[in-house]
């Protein structure tokens, strides 16, 4: 066993033995022992991705822990955004290193030590011990509510608390096959959106939806639509079964309406079984060229009529981005935005960062007062494994090379 490898199990037993809530003392007792490292903490992004909140490891006292760190603009922002380690003097003879701390793609937030000393391979060190921190937080997070709470910057109302539960607990998912992030900027007054996505051997199943109404009553309506989506597709129902037990659900309990567009996407193909259920149509960039996809249209969620669900196929080819988004993007003030644009003028971000372009623009359209929640939905398609195990295409949307 390499000594690395041993150092790494060390690290994952000591933190397995001790309380979820201290996985970052764990780590930085760990960096302290080996690197000698000094006031070592870990920087949370908010719910919202525009902050920081600060978690000091025990005897890691911070001069500046006085609050949330406003994102923009600052080192870690492009930490965060090129996932790359910064290393920088501390003006008092050490080295202040802040490494990203992500977990297949999700930006869970960045380690920052600061060190005597930083070589290449204490960098590394480093880098492998945020590598497991993001590990230990998201298997710690099943057992404390530590990392859920410095994730908030801001008082929750009891809608938004269900609306977020409804989420998946990652905004960003990387596989080989595709990269996909998604963002939901709620509403001043919750508005109902979602959105869902899963993997399994051969699917990739995505959702996207939109109950009406507002506040707990839009929460307790997508509450029982994503119950419903979310059993049937643990059943094993395509898009098409997926939507009829959603409508079902919600006609028998007479709870309101809503709009969702369902897709499952083959893995090997790239071919996309598609359900609109009266909701926005996808963009598409393919080739430079933002286009919407033209869809047929069935009936929201919940309408009492006779309803026939239909399903329609999408061929996604390598280099495709596909853009799923709630009526709030497009709406009232968000209108004043040219989403296609934005489109197209992000194509070589990553999905994450396009998907920040996109939910920022609308914010600043609407002056940061949304009267309808912004979900956007962004996947890229990269291409089935070749038998080599590699990917049919290295290409971005736009033609950018793919980043190793």
């Amino acid at each position: 066993m390499k000594d690395g490898d041993l150092e790494l199990g060390e690290l994952l037993a000591a933190a397995e033995a001790a309380p979820p809530g201290e996985s970052v003392d764990v780590v930085a007792h760990d960096l302290r022992k080996r690197l000698g490292a000094e006031r070592v903490s870990f920087l949370f992004v908010d719910l919202i991705g525009r902050r920081l909140v600060r978690l000091v490891a025990t005897g890691g006292e911070v001069a500046d822990d006085g609050g949330p760190i406003d994102l923009r603009g600052s080192v870690y922002d492009g930490v965060l955004r090129s996932q790359r380690q910064h290393v920088e003097p501390d003006g008092r003879g050490a080295q202040r290193v802040i490494t990203p701390v992500s977990n297949r793609g999700d930006r869970i937030g960045v380690l920052e030590v600061t060190l005597p000393g930083a070589d290449g391979t204490v960098l590394r060190q480093v880098r492998d011990a945020a590598h497991a921190l993001a590990y230990i937080i998201v298997t710690d997070g099943r057992f404390t509510d530590l990392y859920h709470l410095g994730r908030r910057t801001t008082e929750t109302s009891l809608a938004a608390e269900i609306q977020h539960q409804l989420l998946p607990s990652a905004p960003c998912c990387e596989a080989a096959q595709f990269t996909l992030a998604a963002g939901l900027v709620p509403a001043d007054d919750i508005g109902g959106d979602t959105y869902d996505y899963t993997l399994d051997r051969d699917t990739l199943h995505l959702s996207i939806t939109d109950a009406m109404g507002h506040d707990t009553d839009s929460a307790l309506l997508a509450t029982l639509l994503v119950g419903a989506l979310r059993r049937a597709r643990r059943s094993g129902c395509d898009a098409l079964e997926q939507a009829r037990h959603a409508h079902e659900a919600l006609l028998s309990h007479s709870r309101g309406l809503a709009t969702g567009q369902l897709l499952c996407v083959d893995l090997e193909t790239g071919l996309a079984e598609l359900v609109n259920a009266g909701h926005p149509r996808p963009l598409r960039l393919r080739d430079g060229v933002v286009e919407e996809v033209k869809l047929l249209v069935n009936l929201p969620f919940g309408v009492a009529a006779p309803t026939d669900y239909r399903v329609q196929e999408m061929q996604l080819l390598p280099g495709d981005r596909l853009v799923l988004l709630t009526d709030g993007m497009q709406e009232r003030g968000a209108s004043a935005v040219d989403l296609a644009s934005v489109v197209r003028d992000t194509r070589a971000l990553h999905p994450r960062e396009a998907v920040r372009s996109l939910t920022g623009a609308v914010l600043e359209a609407c002056q940061d007062s949304l009267k309808d929640d912004a979900t956007v939905l962004i996947l890229d398609w990269f291409g089935r494994r070749t038998e080599a195990g590699g990917l049919g295409s290295d290409l971005l949307p736009g033609g950018a090379s793919r980043p190793r």
